[in-house]
This record gives C-alpha cells, sequence and structure tokens, in this order.
C-alpha cells in the first residue's frame, strides 16, 4: 500500500525548528490578549446506515470557524470507525474526535486524508498522538512537504487555536490509483486520478452504501477554489470518475450533502465552462484582462462568493491554457 514513514519522517516540524518555534511564540503571546469567542461545534449528522458527515463553514478560514470549512467524514463499521479527514489544527482534530465518540463507541482504525489542503491533514498529528494510523496518496507528499509552512501562515488567524499544530505526514501512502480497504465488511475504495484542487485529490467510495466522499472534487453551494498547485484539466479527470459511478449521495468537499446533478451544475460546468471560454481566448490572442472580463460567469451567479472569486478563476485558468 506504501511506506510506513518513521517519526523523523512524520514530523516537518524537525526540519524547520526555528520557524516553527517562532509560530509558537506569535501564538502563544496573542492567546493572551485574545478575546472571548464562539467555539466550532462538531456534530456528525447521519448519510446512510453507519455514515455520517460533519459539514463545516462555507466561508473562508476565520478564527470563529477554526479553520474547519471543510466537510469531514465517519464511517462506522463493527470493527472499528474510518475518518474522512483530520482538519486543520491539532485542536480542531481532537474536537473531530470527541465527536465520533458521541455516534459510536468504536474506536477510530484510520484516518484517510483526501487531499493536501490544510483541512484535510494538518490534524494527523492529533490522531498519530493517538496511534491511529493516516493514509493518503502519495501524490500528496510533495505538496504536503513544500506548502507546509504556507498552510500555517493562512492559518495564522486562529492565534491561540492553532498551538499544537505540526505538520505531520500521513503513516501510510496509497501508490496505487485505485486500492481497496476493508473493515468490519465495509467496503472503501479509495481512486486517484491526477488531482486537480490538489495533486493528492482521492475519492472515498462506498460502494455498499451508495455514498461517495469526494473531497475537494466537488464543491456545492459556493465556489470552488483555485490554488497554485490547482490544474483544472486533471480536475476534470477525477470528476469523471464519479460520472463514472453514479453515486446516489455525494458528501462533497465543501457544500451541503448532495446528488450528483448539483455536484455537476457547481462544479463540472463550472470548470467546462472556465477552460472552453479560456482555450478560446488563447487560441484567439485575447489579452488576460479581456478574456477574464469577458466570461460569462452569470449561470453561477448563485453560488456563494461567486461576485468576487470567479474573475480569480478565470484569470488562474487563463494562465493554465496558456502553459498547456
Amino acid at each position: 500500500m506504501g511506506h510506513v514513514y518513521s517519526d523523523s519522517d512524520h514530523y516537518l516540524g524537525e526540519k524547520m525548528p526555528a520557524v516553527l518555534l517562532r509560530c509558537v511564540a506569535a501564538f502563544i503571546s496573542t492567546a493572551l490578549s485574545a478575546g472571548a469567542a464562539q467555539a466550532v461545534d462538531v456534530a456528525f449528522q447521519p448519510v446512510a446506515d453507519g455514515v455520517y458527515a460533519y459539514i463545516g463553514d462555507t466561508e473562508g478560514r476565520t478564527y470563529a470557524n477554526e479553520g474547519l470549512n471543510a466537510n469531514i467524514g465517519l464511517v462506522v463499521t463493527p470493527a472499528g470507525a474510518v475518518l474522512i479527514d483530520s482538519g486543520a489544527t491539532f485542536q480542531t482534530a481532537k474536537k473531530i474526535h470527541e465527536a465520533a465518540k458521541r455516534v459510536t463507541p468504536q474506536p477510530i482504525k484510520w484516518v484517510i486524508n483526501t487531499g493536501d489542503q490544510d483541512h484535510r491533514w494538518l490534524g494527523n498529528g492529533y490522531f498519530q498522538s493517538q496511534g491511529i494510523e493516516t493514509i493518503a496518496h502519495a501524490n500528496a507528499q510533495a505538496d504536503m512537504k513544500a506548502r507546509a509552512l504556507e498552510h500555517l501562515n493562512g492559518l495564522a488567524v486562529l492565534k491561540e487555536r492553532l498551538d499544537g499544530t505540526v505538520p505531520t505526514l500521513p503513516s501510510r501512502y496509497i501508490q496505487e490509483n485505485d486500492a481497496k480497504l476493508e473493515l468490519g465488511g465495509v467496503v472503501m475504495e479509495l481512486k486517484h486520478r491526477a488531482g486537480g484542487h490538489t495533486p493528492g485529490d482521492m475519492l472515498v467510495w462506498l460502494p455498499q452504501k451508495n455514498v461517495m466522499f469526494t473531497g475537494d472534487v466537488v464543491y456545492v453551494d459556493r465556489v470552488l477554489g483555485l490554488h497554485s498547485v490547482s490544474r483544472t484539466k486533471p480536475w476534470l479527470e477525477s470528476f469523471a470518475v464519479i460520472d463514472e459511478i453514479k453515486p446516489r449521495i455525494i458528501v462533497p468537499g465543501h457544500g451541503n450533502v448532495t446528488n450528483l446533478a448539483t455536484a455537476q451544475a457547481h462544479t463540472r460546468a463550472l470548470l467546462i465552462a472556465l477552460r472552453t471560454h479560456m482555450k478560446k481566448a488563447v487560441d484567439d490572442g485575447v489579452d488576460l484582462s479581456a478574456a477574464v472580463k469577458s466570461f460569462n460567469a452569470k449561470p453561477f451567479a448563485s453560488l456563494k462568493h461567486a461576485d468576487v472569486w470567479i474573475p480569480q478563476l478565470a484569470n488562474q485558468t487563463y494562465l493554465e491554457l496558456e502553459r498547456e
């Protein structure tokens, strides 16, 4: 399945102690002056028999949402439980664990990281401290290492709520594009193509439950995100797996539990529209500014943050098509 890394491999903090010590010192100093704020209440809701989801905030990362602005999954079997993603911090990972205990007495055996964005894996350190194996696709490893400090800097708004968070690599990597895990008779099919939102994007398909956890391959209710490592072409290749399987229930990376038609309308259609428009603009020699301004965002105007984020997506897609 993949190499199990030693502790010295897991903890990136051991490779950049000065940076992390400065971060920790800054967080401790601000903690004393931080005002009281409502804490995130993590609670799993049933999705199917033995399958649960926590639906995170659809805003950006804030002190109030503790960086937990993404969905987390829980699968309960007779032989133990499996978490889908570990959360953005050590402290939210602990909350996720406590929420899982309120659902089932079964111990968590595995945590599957569906990608290499902060809220998919920065909680790994907590779960590994509990002796729980964390699993990701091998293609996530390089990006996790490369952007770990960037993730921490992006979470600085959390102040003392980031305390204890050390980027901790998965303890097992999936090498294959298609792999199968089984626990207590429940099958989990892990499917990776070429990434999309991040290089390590991985779908978790539960064929017996007709449920798919998509990680950041699917966004609904809000506009999808493109980052420096995002690529729209492989993203559509990953989405094609969802089209082929046609799951009855989709737990997206962001937004409410949904169905295939909504996932297609809110994510796939936007990616196709961006690529189609920008390819023509590049082929016709239209400059970047004009291409962005002429993109028709009206079909996606109902999605949260559309007015601010779609021009950014258009800009990045144009640059990606230029490189292609």
